[in-house]
Formats: C-alpha cells, structure tokens, sequence
C-alpha cells in the first residue's frame, strides 16, 4: 500500500540511515519519472504540440508540490476524519509533522515519508495529460489539476495507502498505487477525454507521433525511475524491496514482450519500437500494486498478461469513440486492473509478512474479492468524481482550446514558443 502495509508492521523507533537513504533516493527516482513522462508524451504528439505537453507535466511538478505540502498530504494522511474516507486538517501545512504520521511507525523520518509521496502525487495527474493531448487550455488545466488533486487523488490515496483508509481497514492490497496511481489516472483520463471531446479530425486524419526516439528515451527514464516508484514503497532497504525491484524489471521485460508478440502474430503485424516502449510500461503498471507481495514467476506472468491485454484494450476507444489520444486509459486503466486482479491471484504471505495469501497460495477467494470491491469502487469514484471536476472547470474557465489555437498548435497559442526551427519548412505539424 505505498508502502504503508510494510510502515505500520514496521518496529523500533527512530530512523535507519539506510532506509532513509533508500527511500531519499527513490523519491528522485520517482520525481525523474515525470520528465520522462513528459518525453515519453511529448514523441507521441505531433511537433506543433510537443511543448504544450510537457508543460502540462512539469506544471503538475510545480503546483502539486506546493498544494501537497499545504493540504495535500493531511487529506491523504492525516487522522481520519471519519469513515476512513478522508484525512482531517491536523497537518495543514505539515503542522506537527514531526510527531509522525498518524499509523506509522517508521524507520524513516517523516518528511522522508512526506517527499516520496508528494512524488507519487505529482506523476498521477500528469499522466491524465495524455489523454487530453493536442486540444488542453492551459488555464483550465491549472485550475482543473488543482482541484483534482484535493478531490480525487488525495481521497482514494487516504482508502489505500493511510492506515485510516476504509479499503486499508478491509485488507486491500495495494502495494505501490495499483488503485490509488493507475486504476485512478486511468479513468479520470476517460472522464476528462470525454468531456473535452474529439481532436479535430479524430479519427479519421492520421495523427502520428512526431519523434518515436523522444517516447523511447522517455520509456527508458519511466523504467528507470519505476525501480524508486516500485522498491522505494517498501519504505526501506530490505528484503521486500530487493524483491519489489526485481519484479518490476521482470514484469517491464515481460510486457514489452507481450505486446510486440501479439503485434508480430496478427496479420501482416510487425513487432513496433512504440509497441515495446508501450508494452513495458504496461508491464510496470500492472505490477506495480503486486510488487512487494508476490514472487518472481508471477511477476512475469503478471507483466506478460498486461502486455497483451493493453494493446487488445487500445481498440476500445475506436469501438467506444471517446478519443484517449495517448492510450492511458488503455494501458493505465486497464493495467491497473490487471495488477490489482492478478494480485488477489499471486499474493503469498510468504513473499511478504505483512500481505495475504492469494487464490494460488491457498488463499481462497477473500483477497481476491476485496481486490475487486477496491478496483470497482476506485474506477467509479475516480470517473465520477473527475468528469464533475472536468465539466464544472469546462463551463466556467475552458478547458479545451478554441478550434483556431487547436489548429495552430499548443506550443503557440498556449506558450509563445516552438519546439522547432521553422522558418522555410512552412506550418509546424
């Protein structure tokens, strides 16, 4: 659960050197994801664009930050407030923090706890940027991010990371955000894909990424910093990390090969560079909540599985036509799900102390259904709630650009800028 199942087993007082190294260290790992996301993004999206999205990213590194330490965290973390669905307002502004966080016992320093969380929370919205890509308003996005925040994300993020959580008090295991980063991003990014409607010419006009080296590079960095997203939550360096970190490399490799094997198999298929970059994000995504809790064959299983139930879950907005421009809600949402299902699957006490036997370690079916009441609940708050947030912000402020700024490209019309020289290549694509 972010960590939080490993916290609050955790024993003795005070902070370990060298898990607050650990989880120091993570927390950069984590924060280096959103710039990589923002590459990963910023390839997919035509040139004429490509700033205005990894704006919107590194926006989010900027205004979360502030509001997670202001209010964020005390809605995630704080004592609850009642019912286990929300934090009251005793850390406003990190007041008392050093007296701990409420149903923790770390081995870390609590700002170390704060930090590495206040990451999780900035990669979360950046990645509903993709589904929205090509047509945001800026000043809309500013304002709707903030609101979610507050509203979405540090909710559900109080259900399953914070020991006052009602799906924490159920059992629900979450590892490192399978609910509270994936499922939740997910299917916001449907909510807000829906409300901002159509690209122009979607999907008829073929809109190609404008530098696939910029989404592979940006997938590298995703992998790279996924090793803090994943090991990191184990809030230490322990066994369950070193485990954590191993299935996270093993579920990347294994959604990557997922995707291009069902790419190369179809007919007249070719296995794609943005099929393996899109297929080991996948793989990590679905992982991600079943980290430290299962073994390693499983991990493999797990990665392998999302890899060919993401691309097969691409097709769903030709067929739905909602337009989610960059596959989130596919390899996000869907994944998402994957992990948390799989997981009541794969789970072994064994791997873990802290966790739940699953259905293949003689479990029986009790995990695996409060990890389906987890992925349900998670997936209808997470849309409802966010596609209120997106229609309020759209009738009040905008959020989507005018037909002309969305023709004339976002890196102009929202920022004054381009990415590319253009003089005598003619109009920026």
């Amino acid at each position: 659960m972010g960590g939080s199942v490993l916290a609050v087993t955790a024993t003795g007082s005070g902070s370990n050197p060298g898990d607050t190294a650990w989880v120091l260290v993570s927390a950069g790992l984590v924060l280096f994801m959103t710039p990589g996301l923002a590459l990963f993004y910023g390839g997919m999206v035509r040139a004429k664009n490509v700033l205005g999205i990894i704006m919107q990213n590194f926006f989010c590194m900027g205004i979360v930050s502030v509001l997670w330490v202001l209010i964020g965290f005390t809605l995630a973390f704080g004592p609850d407030a009642g019912h286990g669905l929300i934090g009251g307002l005793d850390m406003v502004g990190l007041r008392h923090i050093a007296n701990g966080v409420p149903g923790f016992h770390l081995t870390i320093p609590p700002l170390a706890f704060m930090v590495f969380q206040m990451m999780f929370a900035i990669i979360t919205p950046a990645l509903i940027t993709g589904a929205t890509a090509d047509r945001l308003r800026f000043t809309g996005f500013v304002v709707f991010v903030s609101v979610w925040l507050l509203l979405v994300y540090a909710p559900i993020a109080h259900w399953s990371f914070s020991p006052g959580g009602w799906l924490y008090h159920r059992g629900v295991l979450d590892f490192a955000g399978g609910t509270v980063v994936e499922i939740n991003s997910g299917f916001s990014s449907l909510a807000a894909a829906m409300v901002v409607g159509r690209r122009r010419g979607w999907p008829e006009e073929l809109m190609s990424p404008h530098s696939l080296p910029f989404t592979l590079l940006g997938a590298g960095i995703l992998w790279f910093g996924w090793f803090g997203f994943n090991a990191g939550s184990a809030l230490g360096a322990s066994g369950v990390a070193t485990q954590a970190l191993v299935n996270t490399q093993l579920a990347a490799a294994a959604g990557l090969l997922g995707w291009i094997f069902l790419e190369a198999v179809r007919a007249d298929g070719k296995p794609t560079t943005l099929g393996a970059a899109s297929g080991a994000v996948a793989g990590m995504v679905a992982i991600t909540p079943c980290a430290g809790f299962v073994g390693t064959l499983p991990s493999i299983a797990i990665g392998f599985a999302a890899g060919i139930v993401c691309l097969l879950a691409v097709r769903l907005k030709f067929r739905f036509r909602y337009d989610d421009s960059l596959d989130v809600v596919a390899v996000h949402g869907i994944g998402g799900i994957v992990g948390m299902v799989l997981l009541g699957v794969f789970a072994a006490h064994a791997i873990n102390p802290a966790g739940s036997n699953g259905l293949a370690s003689h479990g029986g079916l009790h995990l695996l259904g409060q990890q389906l009441l987890a992925t349900v609940v998670s997936m209808a708050y997470a849309f409802g709630a966010t596609y209120l947030i997106a229609r309020v912000v759209h009738s009040v402020i905008g959020l989507r650009v005018s037909p002309d700024d969305e023709a004339e490209g976002l890196d102009t019309s929202q920022h004054a800028e381009s990415a590319y020289a253009a003089a005598g290549l003619g109009r920026i694509q």
